[in-house]
């Protein structure tokens, strides 16, 4: 089938998913898209599952202003195929944190070289790519990834600026990020909680 009538019957079928609830909801928060059907992620996970990986649907479906679209893109992007250039673009077009999130859960984390991804985007000045740049990191974590010398000393460095940062949900996000690092174990728990009693923090 041709990509663009795809992508034009998926759009067809987020009609049958709606709820307007959710969708007010979003607005009421102030979260804007330019079509949002408040589907809710169990049924898009269907959908992708029907749909299977798609690089090319993935493109399309990313391109389009509509809160559902950009969901199923990062949920049917097969993470061994897409460059890393490719991720930038996405990164600069993610419109809010819900996307940034599903984005990092989905798909960055997967990506054969998530590690450098996340250290970057966790050093940017940009509230949504540190957010998501945590996210990755704690995902990475949580599957027993540990750093190395320098990836501990830069993630301990990078986690007390935000956590003494405006953003809540990048400070949320950063203590996660901790939190998953200390389970690595005992010596990743103790860097942990020295680093933060230096900085006048608490762990959770």
């Amino acid at each position: 089938m041709d990509i663009q009538q795809q992508v034009k019957d998926i759009k067809q079928s987020f009609r049958q998913m709606m709820d307007g609830s959710i969708a007010a909801s979003m607005r009421s928060k102030g979260v804007d898209y330019k079509l949002n059907w408040g589907a809710t992620l169990p049924r898009l996970r269907e959908k992708a599952d029907e749909l299977g990986k798609n690089y090319d649907l993935a493109i399309a479906l990313w391109k389009e202003n509509v809160r559902e679209c950009k969901i199923l893109a990062t949920m049917v992007m097969p993470a061994d195929e897409v460059l890393p250039e490719v991720i930038d673009i996405w990164m600069e077009q993610t419109p809010t944190q819900e996307i940034a999130e599903l984005a990092a859960f989905n798909l960055y984390q997967h990506l054969p070289y998530a590690p450098a991804k996340a250290f970057a985007w966790i050093a940017s000045p940009e509230p949504l790519y540190q957010l998501c740049g945590f996210h990755v990191i704690s995902r990475l974590f949580m599957n027993g990834q540990e750093p190395n010398e320098r990836g501990i000393h830069e993630f301990i460095d990078q986690a007390l600026a935000a956590l003494q940062g405006d953003s809540i949900p990048v400070r949320k996000a950063a203590m996660a990020a901790v939190q998953r690092f200390a389970d690595l174990g005992l010596v990743y728990e103790r860097i942990a909680k020295s680093a933060l009693k230096q900085a006048n923090l608490d762990f959770l």
